[in-house]
C-alpha cells in the first residue's frame, strides 16, 4: 500500500519555512516582501484563489496588494497598471489572475510584466531561464510537485520520469525541472504509441492531462511515485487523472486529489515572491 504524499502538511511547512525567513529578512534589512495581485472581473474560482493568496500572505508576513478590476476594463487600462505595478519599489511579485476577459490579451499582459517580478514563473524571459537552468522564478504547481518528490524521499538521481500532458503551465516545465534533478524524462501526449507500456516503465509518473482517472492501477509500475495533477469536477465530486484506489496498490508513494499538489501552488508563490524580494537586495 502507498503512502499517501500529504500537500497540505508539506505547503504548512514551506509557508512556515518562508514566514521564518521573512522576519530575517526584517530584522536584518527591513525589508518587506510584497505580493501584487490582479483581478479582473468577478469570476468565482478567480475570487477563491485571490482570497487564498491574500490569506497566504498575512500568513506569512507579505505585504498584499490586491487589484479588483470591473469586468469591462480595457487593455490599455490593466497594461497601464502592470506598468504602473512594474516601477514600486514596495511591490517585489505581480501576479494578474487568469483568465481575463476576451478583450484583453492574457500574454501580452503577462509579457508585460517585469521578468523580475513575474513569480508565476510565465515570461518568456523565465521560461528561458528555466529551459537553460538558471530559473529564479519556477512555475509555482511544477515546482510544488518537485517540492512533494523531494519530501516523499523519492530519488530523482536517474530515476525515470514520465510526464503525462505537455502544457505550458505543467507538463513542460515539469520536465525541464526534473532534467535539472538529473532525470530522463519522457513526455507523453495525444500521439503516444502504446501510453500503458510507457508509465509502467516509470520510476515517477506526473499525470497532468484533465481527463478524469485516465491514468489507471495496471498503468503504474510496481514502488512508482505518482504525482495526480488533475483536478476535475465529475458528478461524483472532485477526482484527479489517476484511478487512487487501484494506483495506490502499486506506487510506492502517491498524491490524493484533493489535498496532494493542489495546496502546494499557493506555498511556491510565497517562495518565490520571496525570492523576488532578496534579489532586490
Amino acid at each position: 500500500m502507498a503512502e499517501i504524499i500529504d500537500g497540505k502538511k508539506v505547503s504548512a511547512d514551506i509557508r512556515a519555512e518562508v514566514a521564518e525567513d521573512v522576519r530575517k529578512l526584517k530584522d536584518e534589512y527591513n525589508l518587506t516582501p510584497g505580493l501584487a495581485v490582479v483581478l479582473v472581473g468577478e469570476d468565482p474560482a478567480s475570487q477563491v484563489y485571490v482570497r487564498n493568496k491574500e490569506n497566504a500572505c498575512e500568513e506569512v508576513g507579505f505585504k498584499s496588494f490586491k487589484y479588483v478590476l470591473p469586468v469591462d476594463t480595457s487593455e490599455e487600462e490593466l497594461l497601464k497598471l502592470v506598468d504602473e505595478l512594474n516601477g514600486r519599489e514596495e511591490v517585489h511579485g505581480i501576479l494578474v489572475q487568469l483568465p481575463l476577459p476576451k478583450q484583453i490579451d492574457s500574454n501580452k499582459v503577462l509579457y508585460a510584466i517585469d521578468p523580475d517580478k513575474d513569480v508565476d514563473g510565465f515570461h518568456p524571459v523565465n521560461v528561458g531561464r528555466l529551459a537553460i537552468g538558471e530559473s529564479i522564478f519556477p512555475p509555482c504547481t511544477p515546482a510544488g510537485i518537485l517540492e512533494l518528490l523531494k519530501r516523499s524521499g523519492t530519488e530523482l538521481d536517474g530515476a525515470n520520469a514520465v510526464i503525462v500532458g505537455r502544457s505550458n503551465i505543467v507538463g513542460k516545465p515539469v520536465a525541464l525541472l526534473l532534467l535539472g534533478q538529473n532525470c530522463t524524462v519522457t513526455i507523453c501526449h495525444s500521439h503516444t504509441k502504446d501510453l500503458a507500456a510507457v508509465c509502467n516503465a516509470a520510476d515517477i509518473l506526473v499525470a497532468a492531462v484533465g481527463v478524469p482517472m485516465m491514468i489507471t492501477g495496471d498503468m503504474v509500475g510496481d514502488g512508482a511515485t505518482v504525482i495526480d495533477v488533475g483536478v476535475n469536477r465529475t458528478e461524483d465530486g472532485l477526482c484527479g487523472d489517476v484511478d487512487f484506489e487501484s494506483a495506490k496498490e502499486k506506487a510506492r508513494a502517491i498524491t490524493p486529489v484533493p489535498g496532494g499538489v493542489g495546496p502546494m501552488t499557493i506555498a511556491m508563490l510565497m517562495k518565490n515572491t520571496l525570492r523576488a524580494a532578496e534579489l532586490t537586495l
